[in-house]
């Protein structure tokens, strides 16, 4: 072979190994090219659920609060905007200078066709001693104090819906309904159904001063009291006003009183209330 053949072999060799690396460095760059397109194409996807919500735990939750909202809406709809039923009328005068929750009982169960006298309901009412020892007496439990007269030498407090809806029991069975905590949409849902309610709230039926509550040391433990309390018999409400009869008026006649103070006040004694149902279940 000449030398000028030689030179021609090798340099076809060099172009060949030349056109080898190019087209794995093509091949290569391609491979590299097609995985970060997939990756992308990943990541835009994960973006696009993230911004659309699909599978973003917080959506289903605001979801259930519409759905909740929407039936509390629905729930108020169902109510009429205003109701009012008859009740008899009970003075606690002037036997009962601070019996207003046995006479406001006594109204209920004779809304429910029961002959109740307040007297006897007085006597038959749990009562616990204003104060023993280092003790004061729990309404929880019974009326604190002395029901029979109003001075400071026989103080008398107040009995909570626990024991007056244990009394009603004792007429009424399980027809009693004490539903004490539920919201207010729950008392004009009774009083719409024709049922008149037994409630406690302040005196003057507004919402009671935080200088007139005071702490109140019972064997049960501590808690807040006020002798604001008051208790009566709704009859009725519309939207601005709430009627009931008042144990301590002499003559009778519905009272009327503006119904978000009266709420108000309401609340602040626990949302007591206790009813009644028409037929015993």
């Amino acid at each position: 072979m000449s030398s000028k053949a030689a030179v021609a072999g090798i340099m076809c060799l060099i172009m060949l190994l030349c056109v080898l690396l190019l087209t794995h460095t093509v091949m290569k760059d391609q491979g590299i090219a097609e995985r970060t397109d997939k990756d992308a194409a990943k990541k835009t996807e994960i973006v696009r659920k993230s911004a659309t919500g699909t599978e973003m735990p917080s959506s289903r939750l605001l979801t259930k609060i519409r759905e909740s909202r929407q039936i509390l809406r629905q729930d108020q709809e169902n109510i009429p905007e205003e109701a009012e039923v008859s009740a008899p009328f009970v003075s606690q005068r002037p036997e009962l200078p601070n019996g207003c929750e046995v006479t406001s009982l006594t109204m209920l169960l004779r809304s429910a066709g029961i002959p109740a006298d307040k007297m006897t309901l007085a006597a038959q009412m749990e009562k616990v001693p204003f104060s023993s020892g280092k003790f004061n007496g729990n309404p929880n439990e019974g009326f604190v104090g002395n029901m029979y007269n109003g001075d400071k030498a026989h103080p008398g407090l107040a009995v909570y819906h626990g024991p007056v809806a244990d009394l009603a029991g004792k007429y009424l069975g399980n027809r009693v309904v004490d539903f004490t905590g539920s919201s207010w949409n729950k008392v004009e849902e009774q009083l719409a159904e024709g049922h008149p309610v037994w409630v406690i709230t302040s005196i003057n039926f507004v919402p009671v001063a935080d200088s007139q509550w005071v702490n109140w040391h019972t064997r049960q433990g501590d808690m807040k009291v006020s002798f604001q309390e008051h208790s009566v018999l709704l009859t009725g409400y519309d939207k601005n006003h709430v009627r009931f009869n008042d144990p301590l008026s002499r003559s009778g006649g519905t009272r009327i009183a503006v119904k978000s103070a009266f709420v108000t006040a309401w609340e602040q004694f626990g949302r007591q209330a206790i009813t009644y149902h028409s037929v015993e279940k």
